[in-house]
């Protein structure tokens, strides 16, 4: 009898040590954290995945207020704004915000990086970027707004808090979407991060 017990206690414990390992084999990928959120190493869209190339932080007034923290997923990671911009591979951007933030305040921010980063191509993206305006809302802490990029001219899926939005076409405006990030970026660390050399 006490032979049959221990017998039983042996096999519950293996069980309870192979549950264990099926749990640990089938967790969620690892995690990265900047700024007290944590994004996914890797994400899939449309049957391909993604890795996080590097995260960032949009700080804005003399104060470095935090805004929100921006992740960047590639196919390959890169180092290399240019390589990034002229590739024609998927790509997505995540803002998770830390603030709230008013739609008027998030659509200056556009303009103004559109502005600084398209030269003499603002008035050919002007009426995609007034898409891009008008499906603007406020955020909240903790809401998200996501581009998923597209390559061969299906542009960008924009998701405003979980919702689909829609897509705006041409690989002319998601270079220059992206170009406000890896371009001439609101603040210097931002685009470091995103590059993944902070």
């Amino acid at each position: 009898m006490l032979a049959s017990l221990a017998g039983m206690k042996r096999s519950i414990l293996a069980l309870g040590i192979a549950v264990l390992a099926l749990l640990i084999g089938i967790a969620p990928a690892r995690a990265a954290t900047k700024g007290g959120v944590t994004m996914p190493d890797s994400m899939t869209v449309e049957h391909t995945t993604l890795v996080l190339n590097g995260m960032g932080i949009r700080e804005a007034t003399v104060l470095n207020v935090h805004v929100y923290v921006a992740g960047l997923y590639l196919e390959q990671r890169s180092h290399d704004p240019a390589e990034i911009l002229d590739s024609k591979e998927s790509k997505l951007l995540m803002l998770h915000f830390v603030r709230n933030v008013g739609k008027d305040d998030i659509t200056d921010a556009w303009n103004e990086g559109f502005k600084k980063n398209t030269g003499g191509q603002l008035k050919t993206l002007r009426e995609r970027i007034d898409k891009l305006n008008g499906w603007m809302s406020d955020v909240k802490d903790g809401q998200e707004l996501v581009f998923t990029f597209l390559p061969g001219q299906k542009g960008v899926v924009v998701t405003v808090k979980g919702t689909k939005m829609g897509t705006i076409e041409g690989d002319d405006f998601a270079r220059a979407l992206l170009s406000i990030w890896l371009g001439d970026p609101p603040n210097k660390d931002l685009k470091q991060g995103l590059l993944g050399k902070s």
